[in-house]
């Protein structure tokens, strides 16, 4: 390929292309120090181009703070003022409490959980503002106020120098170290007073225009020194805009260019045993199934490699589909290897695909970090002969030592929950080798595309005819004993229940029940008389495996477990889910749990059990569990619940992270960015346009950093 972008060992650009800085140490910034710049630099805060991209995290207009003297009782108001008060006081329950006055009037602030963070969060004389619900009793106060430490505030450079103030993010390390949104503040403004940075625009002028986005440098002051609210507004767009236009421009990068990379596999032949399998199916295979197979078999077809993402709700059949292209590759000679995030979810698969293709004479391994001496040796020799053979496992597959003779299929299950390098690692065992992502995790489309955009998708929102929706409750802790006295009765009939907990042992932060002192519990009490086998994550590989195959065979009735069984596990039997503490679950998790119940065909059911007393953004998501069972709905809600990074974990999946973009409340501007990008890369797809040299220097340098991700994103 000529003309094309440079590989990656000749990239050496900066990953801040944009922003060229003069060389100024941070720490001789007015109110850093050197004290408070090894704590900015242990946050990535080491130089001036770190610090224009440290933004605020909100804004408070000062037109709407409501004078203290003002106040009216059942408003939600913003106010500002200096802290006069400060302490734990004593009542029917502890609580911690601090009085504001802004020189008008005086707000209490109370707050009933956890108090000992608040205790020592708060100076007196510092300034605080506090955004909630007013009421009255012997004077105006708020009760969980949201609030902002301000620090040395001064309201009259605030009234001089603009409406709009700026709310930077903090943590305990800054906040121990005095650094407050005070002093960004203040280190912005000498950063732009002193012309301590040069911008390089690099989004095309057309785009801009377009949009109406500001140049590159109005748009950093507009972030940090907003003037009114529509500058900055417009500023924030424009970052927005920008975060996902680049990961879409290397996304429609990667695409374009896979054409011109070497041949990938045709498995262009017939599959005898795909026939085989599928005329013995003792079902039928769901409309979404066939459609997905379709897909997949002409993927195979192509020279092209298969890059392709399954995405099915819980129970939906992905793993026969995938096990299906598996007989593709194994009936043209090739060696599958499929790869799971843990080693119950590994061994569950491993007996899963025994199940259906052992009749085949098909041979099937299982490699885990806990297989050692002679098995190992056995498998690993295997592996590297080439003979066609299906390899299950966990990122043991992925190890360096690992080596496949002749690797065509890799099929990833659950892919987020994986490392970047791990799921590169087993790409790069077979170069050319096509690729099929499950995830039972449903992703709306719009966010497919933002965390698997080089990606084609498959859906599979269709579910077996013999699969009854799951009747989930609602249940508080003094139930307990109808609970256990339901299970008995099913019990009697036959069937299994999962009662899963959260923790392996007790947690005194948490005050969660460990599954391994409920065990001795339920089998001495509530339960006793019944078979009761527990199943945890320390429990080593041979232990799992024994507890799992006497539940499958029904040696047990009741499986105490903890969240280990939250993916992959079948046991057609189970019918009952009670999920202790549910609480403290994500939604997308609670879905998973409830999908390892029903799979029999029988009713099943899934008890939330929860306290009482809890949290509001709990009582929606359990509120919101109870009321659908769709999980893209379900998957939606979680990620407006628990924010973006918070449900792929984004530093351990290597998801893009992002600093202002929100691809649940941004989904239009991810459209318009994906759409523009992949237009530009389609007309100019080596950037030589002389429109798009600045592009392509900011492109190399994102390249550099992220050709791993988006080589095996």
């Amino acid at each position: 390929m000529t003309d094309a972008l440079p590989d990656k060992r000749s990239l050496t650009a900066s990953d801040n292309m944009s922003i060229t800085c003069a060389p100024f140490d941070i720490t001789y910034f007015k109110g850093i120090g050197p004290r408070r710049a090894a704590v900015l630099e242990k946050h990535g805060l080491h130089d001036v181009a770190a610090l224009l991209r440290y933004f605020p995290r909100r804004y408070i207009d000062r037109r709407t703070i409501m004078r203290m003297d003002a106040l009216q009782e059942n408003t939600e108001v913003t106010v500002i003022g200096r802290v006069e008060a400060a302490g734990i006081r004593h009542g029917r329950k502890p609580f911690f409490s601090i009085t504001l006055s802004d020189g008008y009037g005086t707000v209490e602030a109370v707050w009933f959980n956890s108090i000992r963070f608040f205790k020592d969060l708060f100076t007196i004389g510092e300034w605080v503002s506090l955004s909630g619900k007013v009421t009255f009793y012997r004077g105006y106060s708020m009760s969980h106020p949201d609030y902002d430490r301000l620090g040395e505030l001064d309201m009259d450079a605030v009234q001089k120098t603009g409406v709009i103030i700026p709310l930077y993010p903090g943590n305990e390390a800054f906040r121990k170290a005095g650094i407050t949104t005070h002093t960004f503040r203040r280190v912005l403004r000498q950063i732009f007073d002193k012309n301590l940075a040069q911008f390089e625009e690099h989004l095309p002028e057309n785009i801009r225009d377009n949009y109406a986005f500001p140049d590159l440098e109005n748009a950093f002051r507009a972030m940090h020194m907003p003037e009114d609210t529509l500058k900055m507004e417009a500023a924030r767009q424009r970052f927005i805009y920008e975060e996902f236009f680049f990961l879409q421009i290397l996304f429609a990068l990667h695409k374009k260019h896979a054409a011109e990379t070497p041949r990938g596999i045709a498995f262009a032949g017939s599959s005898p045993r795909l026939k085989q399998l599928y005329a013995s199916l003792p079902f039928d295979l769901t409309g979404a199934q066939k459609k997905v197979i379709r897909e997949i078999r002409a993927d195979m077809k192509s020279e092209k490699p298969m890059n392709r993402l399954l995405q099915g709700d819980v129970g939906a059949g992905k793993t026969l589909v995938a096990l299906m292209a598996a007989l593709v590759a194994l009936d043209h000679n090739f060696q599958v290897a499929m790869m799971a995030p843990t080693e119950i979810l590994a061994e569950q698969h491993y007996m899963t695909v025994r199940r259906f293709l052992e009749p085949f004479n098909v041979q099937v391994v299982l490699l885990t970090g806990s297989r050692t001496g002679k098995a190992r040796r056995e498998i690993l020799s295997l592996l590297q002969s080439g003979q066609p053979v299906l390899a299950v496992g966990t990122h043991a597959l992925a190890q360096e030592k690992v080596l496949f003779g002749k690797l065509g299929l890799v099929i990833i299950d659950e892919q987020h929950r994986f490392g970047v390098m791990q799921r590169g690692a087993l790409m790069y065992k077979g170069r050319e080798v096509d690729r099929l992502v499950m995830t039972a995790t449903p992703i709306p489309r719009t966010l497919a595309m933002t965390a698997y955009g080089s990606l084609d998708v498959s859906i599979m929102d269709e579910m077996p005819k013999n699969r009854k929706p799951v009747r989930t409750v609602w249940r508080f802790d003094d139930q307990a004993a109808k609970l256990y006295t339901f299970v008995r009765e099913r019990a009697g009939k036959g069937e299994q229940a999962f009662i899963v907990y959260p923790l392996v042992e007790e947690s005194e932060k948490l005050d969660l029940k460990a599954a391994t002192e409920a065990h001795t519990y339920l089998q001495n009490g509530p339960l006793s008389g019944l078979r009761v086998g527990l199943l945890h994550g320390r429990m080593n590989s041979a232990e799992k495996e024994d507890v799992m195959a006497r539940f499958a065979a029904g040696d047990l009735d009741v499986l105490v477990a903890t969240t280990v069984i939250e993916v992959g596990v079948d046991v057609p039997n189970a019918t009952i889910m009670i999920i202790e503490h549910a609480e403290r679950f994500g939604m997308a998790q609670l879905h998973q749990l409830r999908g390892r119940v029903g799979r029999g065909g029988m009713q099943a059911y899934c008890i939330l059990k929860t306290p009482y007393n809890i949290g509001d953004t709990a009582r929606r998501r359990i509120k919101t569990m109870t009321e659908t069972h769709d999980g893209f709905i379900i998957a939606e809600q979680d990620l407006e619940m628990r924010g973006w990074g918070d449900f792929f974990g984004t530093r351990q999946s290597g998801m893009p992270e992002f600093r202002v973009a929100n691809p649940i409340r941004d989904r239009d501007m991810l459209e318009n960015a994906r759409r523009d990008a992949f237009a530009l890369v389609e007309n100019d797809p080596h950037l030589r346009h002389p429109a798009h040299k600045a592009l392509r220097k900011k492109v190399v340098a994102e390249y550099k950093k992220k050709i791993k991700l988006f080589n095996i994103s």
